[in-house]
């Protein structure tokens, strides 16, 4: 069953009813721009075929009751209560409540169910997908419907100020912007984005989940976030965009070794962004695909973002080359773990699998999970 159709049935089965609505929100892949979309970068997120689903109905009582499918579990809390965050993945719901209830709205109680085809911490943004399935479900429900733009930064302060995780603009924009077969290239300076399409000839959109579990709020995220900010005040810039990279190697007098790479990091990501959406639009995907391996190379060496595993799965993957079928792979999503995202020519996925699949087991003894996904549309609202 898919998300959509598990999500009503565990609602079904915890509350004895059927639901009322159905908040169904995409995870995401990032193509290419990685830790820029908070240093003013452009990035190239697409959304993917695997979903999140919350089903709900309103209460006559003030309270938000959740059962998560994959926890197992049932949770509530008032909403006549201050809301506080907890450190748990309930945080990002009540962020959400705790956001929307200080706009004019008419806060009422929910039970809701949730659940998800988006690997968690796999770097495919299963919590923007929450975030922003709920913020769409309550703004339903609540009568306070933002934007979608307007609806994407609110959660992302959600996720920032609340979870305390001090993230950009681009997963939240592309899970309720994305449109089906494109790619949405985000300017994150001026919270803008134009769509790109993916020719009828662009190769699979093959992801790798190397099973290794990260969690971003353990520092390593908000660090490379904060030495950026020293190192863009180091130059005396307001803005990377303003920053070259010749002045950038100019000043390096100024940084220490590690802002100095970070700064690297930034400056050359921006620019492989924008070549990539000129790779696609001439449907060059040889070259594309060496943007992808530049781009891991650079978060390996100069942001250090990856991890053993990944690496392993990218020089895999790059040793294959032209005669396989692969174009590229790079490491996605904010990094210590998580996923690789390839482009591999359609008739060649089933033996590229088959190999990484065989010697990732023998080198890690982990089993990595491999799914084809497409550009995909971003959140809806069903109404049952």
């Amino acid at each position: 069953m898919t998300s959509f159709q598990r999500s009503i049935a565990s609602y079904e089965a915890q509350f004895g009813s059927t639901p009322k609505w159905v908040a169904h929100a995409p995870g995401r892949v990032n193509l290419i721009g990685e830790h820029i979309d908070y240093n003013d970068g452009f990035v190239l997120p697409a959304a993917i075929d695997r979903r999140l689903s919350i089903a709900a109905s309103p209460v006559n009582h003030p309270e938000i009751l959740i059962y998560s499918e994959q926890e197992k579990q049932q949770v509530q809390f008032s909403l006549d209560a201050p809301l506080l965050p907890s450190g748990k993945w309930t945080d990002y719901v009540i962020g959400v409540v705790e956001y929307w209830r200080r706009l004019e709205t008419r806060p009422v109680g929910l039970k809701l169910a949730i659940a998800s085809d988006v690997p968690y911490g796999s770097g495919l943004s299963s919590s923007a997908a929450l975030e922003m399935a709920f913020a769409t479900l309550i703004g339903e429900v609540w009568g306070l419907e933002l934007d979608p733009v307007a609806k994407a930064l609110k959660c992302q302060q959600v996720e920032s100020d609340f979870v305390g995780m001090p993230c950009g603009i681009m997963d939240q924009f592309v899970v309720g912007l994305a449109r089906k077969d494109h790619f949405l290239k985000i300017d994150c300076q001026s919270n803008t984005h134009e769509l790109i399409k993916a020719g009828e000839q662009f190769p699979a959109l093959l992801i790798i989940n190397s099973n290794v579990k990260h969690a971003l709020t353990d520092g390593g995220y908000a660090s490379r976030r904060a030495q950026c900010e020293s190192a863009l005040f180091k130059l005396g810039s307001a803005s990377w965009r303003s920053v070259s990279m010749e002045q950038l190697l100019g000043s390096a007098g100024k940084l220490d070794e590690v802002e100095l790479r970070r700064g690297r990091h930034v400056i050359s990501e921006m620019h492989r962004t924008l070549e990539a959406c000129e790779r696609i639009q001439a449907s060059d995907y040889q070259s594309l695909g060496e943007l992808l391996y530049q781009s891991h190379f650079s978060l390996r060496d100069d942001f250090e973002v990856s991890c053993p595993e990944l690496d392993w799965i990218v020089n895999r993957m790059q040793s294959l080359g032209g005669r396989e079928g692969v174009y590229g792979c790079r490491i996605t999503g904010g990094g210590f773990g998580g996923c690789a995202v390839s482009l591999v020519e359609p008739e060649a996925v089933e033996r590229v699998t088959q190999i990484i699949a065989h010697d990732y087991l023998q080198v890690f003894g982990v089993s990595a999970d491999f799914f084809l996904t497409q550009p995909s549309a971003g959140c809806t609202l069903s109404k049952l």
